[in-house]
């Protein structure tokens, strides 16, 4: 009871706090607008009310210092929530190639979840990954990876920012995401392609049929038998993503904790 009044443990638990709001701001699911602000901020409160007692918080002073390791706390927790939620954004390119081939892109849809416009497919398929995500406890890792970061970046540690391999890894993490984003759309969209060329065969060999009015009702036509056909391979790559995506916040962990 004397440690919940003891005043001396408040800088403590500003940065702990500071930490997991800015994880909450960008991480997927918990940064969306349908969730209530406060609810994130009280969600933020309580967690790091109960990780403040499980975490090895030495004293720290108020002074010029403290602002440093603020500012440290909210780099660290934005940068572990952005880069799950750029990993996850693979979908959303794919979703972009896919529409594109199929003839979608002029009907982006804006996403009352981010407020941002959307391809169609791209969010279907990212509607059905965050359900899977859901229904396997991923959020629950998610919030692991958060409480598990105090292992290797501790408080009052020192983040080199500016280190190169920090830097490569950001970019490895972006070219797995490429990766993904090409394996998930490259079965739809390579059957697009040989709709495109017989297309374009018979273009040339029935001249009086107008390939423009058949094309785009066909192509949609075999876009949605693909989807169909290759859903279980989509899952496969979700999977994968996945496990990407919480390696990645592991290693980004490492790096910046000097590990």
């Amino acid at each position: 009871m004397l440690d919940i009044i003891n005043l001396a443990s408040i800088p403590a638990f500003l940065l702990i706090f500071v930490r997991v709001t800015a994880f909450f701001v960008a991480l997927p699911l918990f940064s969306y607008k349908t969730i209530p602000t406060h609810f994130k901020i009280g969600f933020s409160f309580f967690l790091a009310f109960i990780m403040f007692y499980t975490v090895d918080s030495p004293p720290i002073p108020i002074d010029g210092t403290f602002i440093l390791l603020l500012a440290k706390e909210a780099i660290v927790g934005l940068l572990i929530g952005l880069l799950a939620y750029i990993i996850l954004s693979a979908i959303q390119i794919a979703g972009g190639l896919i529409d594109f081939q199929m003839g979608f892109a002029i009907a982006n849809v804006i996403d009352p979840q981010t407020g941002a416009q959307t391809p169609l497919t791209g969010q279907y398929f990212y509607i059905i990954a965050l359900l899977f995500l859901l229904s396997v406890d991923g959020h629950h890792l998610l919030i692991d990876g958060i409480f598990y970061s105090y292992n290797l970046i501790p408080i009052d540690a020192y983040v080199p920012f500016q280190n190169q391999s920090l830097i490569d890894f950001v970019i490895d993490t972006f070219n797995e995401m490429f990766l993904i984003a090409f394996q998930m759309a490259i079965p739809i969209v390579g059957c697009l392609f040989l709709v495109d060329v017989a297309l374009g065969i018979i273009a040339r060999t029935v001249p009086q049929l107008n390939v423009f009015v058949v094309g785009l009702p066909l192509k949609i036509v075999v876009s949605f038998i693909a989807i169909l056909f290759f859903l279980s391979l989509y899952m496969v790559l979700v999977k994968s993503l996945f496990e990407t995506t919480f390696e990645a916040m592991h290693g980004l962990m490492q790096l910046m904790g000097g590990a």
